[in-house]
């Protein structure tokens, strides 16, 4: 091999390698970025929402409003970069699994499993909406991903990146085919997967689920006023239990034997020392620190057990009651594999065929995956994001879990119309659970009684020239109520319009210069305090022009909190 002349370098292009080569990630995943022709489009064009006002469903406007939006999901996204950034509380998402059987389609054309760039494409895809999405989580909120092993790998290290390896929260296996795959070669595959990851882990919580009769069956002991209990070794059985792993959580606890209590020191009556052994006499850990130990030492007590060759031995377990103090059932912790015979995702096909009398969507989610999800969070007021909606299931689940447990969660479904999945499977999947139907035993049931508000993406063209930015205020109405949560029309017009919500919040938006004067009438006829976008060519919210009623608005300037968004996203 020739060796490189470096003399014959330039000096600009060496310092440009090596800072390239400076940037290069030391750990991760590497792929070559396909360009995608809905994020380039964005170069040239700004999306934005159109309501198709004849798919609207008032059903009680007392009741959440829904949102569906029929576009690309990364039009879609941005978008809501925009008017939900921060607000979502659950995102779950079921993207194509890239199995090589074109079931995933990039730049219009189906991905075979012959396609050299196969993996990146897929990635280069999944990457952008996953930031996108990131930015719409609440600090407290959570994503959770459908996948199989054709992307879980090369998924997880993507997912490490964008949301951080320490907000991993589980990898859980679900039994989707309890028969097994035929199709796989060497095992009948039987499980797929649901990554979990937070938005921030520690500011993350799971409620849990309510505890079977099996789980009950377990609290057999009974203390001094009837509560119920179980014993839980204290002594770490799983991972990392050897001493040297975790040698300050290796410490003598000291058991008084007529009673069972425990201490720290040593007594006249706690005169029992142990330590965390195992049967083989080998050295463990404890799963509580000394600190934890002192704190909660009336949840601890010391029972004797057989050990082959040592006497008198004991050991330490907590108390684990079955209620809390208000007498309210402890949540059971969620383990990562899920084989409920529900999960069965055949369950999914059935029920949109039990919907719209035909089978019409192969590989549905079984709405009983979503609601497991939901009801492990114990959030009832959440607002859940599916951006990948496909079939509808994830409204369905939402809308089901609340008539089942009286929640006010709100869905946000996000879907193309490909194959006309929108319009001819989503929505009416959706209209019907909220209206009622007849299922295919010719049964009525009885709808949700909610309500959806249903958008289109359009676009207007991104070169910041004053007709643009106008043709963007003209346009930005069905944002606006929906950054605000205000849908109810109060007034609306070519220069101004005024909306307000069921909690009496006011939005005010004002188009045209014309239309100032008559809008500040209004706004002192109201005398609330109302959130107020008014048109604007720079940055300025023009509170000159509204300093007679400064105290009466909030005044934010359109179209620049709508582009400042778009220019951190597509620039």
């Amino acid at each position: 091999m020739a060796k490189e002349n470096y003399s014959e370098w330039d000096k600009k292009a060496l310092v440009e390698e090596i800072r390239k080569l400076k940037k290069r990630k030391k750990y991760g995943i590497v792929w070559e970025d396909k360009p995608e022709q809905v994020a380039e489009l964005c170069k040239e064009k700004l999306p934005v929402l159109i309501e198709e006002k004849s798919k609207e469903i008032v059903t009680d406007s007392n009741k959440p409003t829904n949102i569906l939006i029929e576009g690309d999901n990364y039009h879609a996204l941005s978008v809501l970069n925009y008017t939900h950034k921060g607000k979502i509380d659950v995102i779950y998402i079921d993207p194509p699994y890239n199995t090589g059987n074109k079931d995933f389609k990039y730049n219009d054309t189906f991905v075979d499993g012959e396609d050299t760039y196969r993996h990146s494409k897929w990635l280069s895809f999944i990457e952008k909406r996953l930031k996108l999405a990131k930015n719409l989580l609440h600090t407290n909120g959570a994503i959770f991903i459908s996948i199989d092993d054709n992307e879980q790998a090369q998924l997880k290290l993507l997912c490490d990146e964008i949301f951080g390896e320490k907000n991993f929260v589980s990898k859980i296996i679900v039994q989707s085919n309890p028969r097994g795959s035929q199709a796989s070669k060497h095992f009948a595959e039987v499980h797929e997967y649901v990554l979990v990851y937070a938005k921030s882990l520690n500011k993350f919580e799971i409620k849990g689920f309510s505890k079977t009769d099996e789980d009950i069956s377990e609290y057999s002991y009974t203390d001094k006023i009837g509560k119920k209990y179980r014993l839980l070794g204290l002594r770490q059985r799983g991972g990392a239990w050897k001493r040297e792993q975790r040698p300050k959580m290796y410490y003598p606890i000291y058991v008084n034997p007529k009673n069972g209590s425990v201490s720290l020191t040593k007594s006249k009556a706690h005169i029992i020392e142990t330590f965390p052994k195992r049967p083989t006499g080998e050295e463990g850990r404890w799963t509580w620190s000394k600190k934890k130990v002192m704190d909660n030492i009336s949840l601890l007590t010391g029972k004797a057990v057989n050990r082959q060759g040592t006497e008198n031995f004991y050991d330490i377990f907590r108390i684990n009651y079955l209620t809390d103090d208000e007498g309210n059932e402890v949540m059971s912790k969620p383990k990562t594999i899920w084989i409920e015979k529900e999960l069965n995702y055949q369950n999914g096909r059935n029920e949109i065929k039990n919907i719209l009398g035909e089978d019409l969507f192969d590989y549905p989610k079984p709405t009983f995956l979503i609601k497991k999800i939901i009801e492990m969070l114990g959030n009832p007021n959440a607002i859940i994001m599916d951006f990948m909606a496909g079939s509808g299931t994830t409204g369905q689940a939402v809308l089901e879990s609340n008539n089942e447990d009286g929640g006010n969660r709100k869905f946000i479904l996000c879907t193309n119309d490909e194959n006309n999945i929108c319009t001819s499977i989503c929505y009416p999947r959706i209209k019907r659970i909220i209206l009622g139907y007849r299922n295919n035993k010719h049964e009525k049931v009885d709808g949700a009684e909610e309500n959806l508000k249903y958008y289109i993406t359009d676009f207007v063209d991104a070169k910041t020239t004053d007709k643009n930015k106008k043709s963007l205020v003209d346009k930005s109405t069905e944002m606006l109520c929906l950054k605000e949560d205000c849908f109810g029309k109060v007034k609306a017009g070519q220069q101004y319009a005024l909306f307000k919500n069921t909690g009496n919040k006011y939005l005010g938006i004002v188009y045209d210069d014309d239309g100032i004067d008559s809008f500040k009438k209004e706004v002192r006829k109201l005398n609330i305090k109302t959130v107020v976008y008014v048109f604007s060519l720079d940055d300025s919210a023009r509170e000159e022009e509204f300093s007679d009623i400064e105290k009466l608005v909030e005044l934010k300037p359109i179209p620049a909190v709508i582009l400042n968004v778009y220019r951190r996203i597509f620039k």
